[in-house]
């Protein structure tokens, strides 16, 4: 099956924190990074995930928001704090393409023209791209 989520990231579940009806669950990503989702327990059960399952994180561009400075980003309850190097940006009329490149895979990001101006994004610099846990899906690989 195709997709037209751009960022895929593989990794292997290293845990799940079930709750009510939501699971926290921790990936380890190929990149050494680890990221959180927050996904529903029936989609725990259905997909079969537990701790050493393989999975893809999935995050639409438009999920992805860009910092400038040190990671961590302080002061924020985005838990999912990926730092990079800026690829490539491509501008529109009003919104940005940005390709972030990180340990291992890269992302694509989808952020207003203005917010490329405000924060003085350019080729070669170095961002951290933050996603919400609740912004993450989960296939099995």
């Amino acid at each position: 099956m195709g997709l037209s989520i751009r960022n895929q990231l593989p990794g292997t579940v290293v845990s799940v924190a079930e709750g009510e009806a939501m699971a926290a669950v921790k990936v380890w990503l190929e990149g050494g990074q680890e990221i959180t989702a927050a996904i529903t327990l029936d989609a725990v059960r259905e997909l079969g995930i537990a701790e050493g399952s393989a999975v893809r994180a999935l995050a639409k561009s438009t999920e992805i928001s860009l910092a400038t400075g040190r990671s961590p980003v302080q002061g924020l309850s985005i838990r999912n704090q990926l730092p990079g190097t800026i690829a490539e940006i491509t501008a529109g009329g009003a919104m940005a393409i940005v390709k972030v490149t990180i340990p291992g895979a890269s992302l694509t990001a989808a952020v207003t023209k203005d917010a490329v101006v405000d924060l003085g994004l350019t080729a070669g610099a170095a961002v951290v791209a933050l996603i919400k846990s609740t912004e993450i899906s989960l296939a099995t690989a």
